[in-house]
C-alpha cells in the first residue's frame, strides 16, 4: 500500500546527512531496524524508490529517516537533501530483515548504520542500558561518522570506529576485516548484526562462519 508523507522538518545530521522528519499515516506500524520503499512525489522521480530505514520509535507519533546524500549520482539522495517543508514522498509498507534478536554486536559500514539506530534507541529506552552490546562502525573519514556522540554516550554500549581513506587522531585508518574483528569483537557468543555495502557484508559473513558462529546468530542486510 503507497502512503503520502508530508515533511515537517529536514535538518543535518553531518556534511552529506540530513534527518528527516514526517507526519506519521494512521496505523502505520514496523519494527526497529525495518525499511520501506520510499520515492519522491515529484513527476520523473514516483517511480525512483529506493529503501530507506526509520529510525525513530515505533511509538513515535511521526516517522523519521537519516538518509546520506550522494550529489555525485544525481540521483534521488541528492534530491532528497533539497526538499524542505511541506514537501510530499510516497512510502510503501514496512520490510526488512534486521530487527533486534538479543545483544550482541553491530558491525555497520557508512549509511549501513541506518537499521541500528532505532534498534539501539528502542533497547536502551526498553533496558536502560546497552550492556552487552558492541558497536564496530567504519566510514571513509572522521567527519562521515553518523551520531558519534549519541554512541558514545549510550549507557552500556562498547564503541569502535574505524577510518578507510584518512589518518585521523585516534582512530585506526582500517578496514574491518578478519584480523581487525579478531582485535576488537568483545564477546563472540552473542548476536551478530552486520549492514553495509554489499561486498562488506558479504565478506563479514564469512569471517564469522569462518570463526564457527552459526547462522542464526547472523543477521544480515545490505544498504
Amino acid at each position: 500500500m503507497t502512503h503520502t508523507l508530508t515533511l515537517q522538518k529536514i535538518e543535518p545530521v553531518t556534511h552529506n546527512v540530513n534527518h528527516l522528519v514526517f507526519n506519521r499515516p494512521d496505523g502505520y506500524d514496523f519494527v526497529p531496524g525495518q525499511a520501506t520503499d520510499f520515492a519522491l512525489d515529484k513527476d520523473g522521480w514516483r517511480d525512483e524508490q529506493r529503501p530507506f530505514t526509520f529510525t525513530n520509535l515505533p511509538d513515535s507519533d511521526t516517522l523519521e529517516f537519516t538518509i546520506k546524500s550522494y550529489p555525485s549520482h544525481n540521483g534521488v539522495t541528492e534530491q532528497i537533501a533539497k526538499l524542505t517543508a511541506g514537501d510530499t514522498v510516497l512510502i510503501e509498507d514496512a520490510w526488512g530483515a534486521i530487527e533486534d534478536k538479543g545483544p550482541g554486536t553491530f558491525i555497520a559500514g557508512g549509511a549501513g548504520i541506518t537499521p541500528f539506530i532505532a534498534i539501539l534507541r528502542a533497547r536502551e529506552k526498553r533496558e536502560g542500558t546497552l550492556e552487552g552490546c558492541q558497536l564496530i562502525f567504519s566510514n571513509a573519514t572522521e567527519k562521515d561518522i553518523i551520531l558519534r556522540g549519541e554512541w558514545e554516550k549510550m549507557p552500556g554500549l562498547k564503541t569502535v570506529f574505524t577510518v578507510t581513506e584518512e589518518d585521523a587522531p585516534g582512530l585506526p585508518k582500517r578496514k574491518i576485516d578478519a584480523d581487525f574483528l579478531e582485535e576488537t569483537v568483545a564477546d563472540w557468543d552473542g548476536v551478530f548484526y552486520v549492514c553495509g555495502p554489499d561486498k562488506m557484508v558479504e565478506d563479514i559473513e564469512q569471517i564469522l562462519k569462518d570463526k564457527g558462529v552459526p547462522e542464526d546468530r547472523i543477521v544480515v542486510e545490505a544498504a
